[in-house]
């Protein structure tokens, strides 16, 4: 499994549905970027300036929101997930 470093976490996306509430298929590129997805690993927090670390506040199982545009595509062992910083999420799905 990957184990992310620092502040960064890793996102197993939740894709984005193939077709719309009327039941309408859509194209693939007519399809918006998922902006959710599940945490499946984090990393140990946030160093600050003085050596102490303060941990993240999001943790492994949470679901997300994130910004739409962030964070880098990570393929390991044929699974496809997202890395990004704790700062890119923008809210814990309860």
């Amino acid at each position: 499994m990957l184990k992310p470093l620092g502040d960064r976490v890793i996102i197993e996306v939740t894709e984005a549905a193939e077709e719309t509430v009327g039941g309408i298929v859509l194209a693939s590129n007519a399809k918006d970027k998922p902006v959710t997805g599940k945490v499946v690993a984090a990393g140990t927090g946030y160093v600050l300036n003085d050596g102490t670390v303060r941990d993240l506040t999001v943790k492994v199982g949470d679901e997300v929101l994130f910004d739409k545009y962030a964070g880098q595509e990570v393929s390991f062992e044929g699974q496809d997930y997202l890395a990004l910083h704790e700062k890119d999420i923008v809210a814990v799905v309860e």
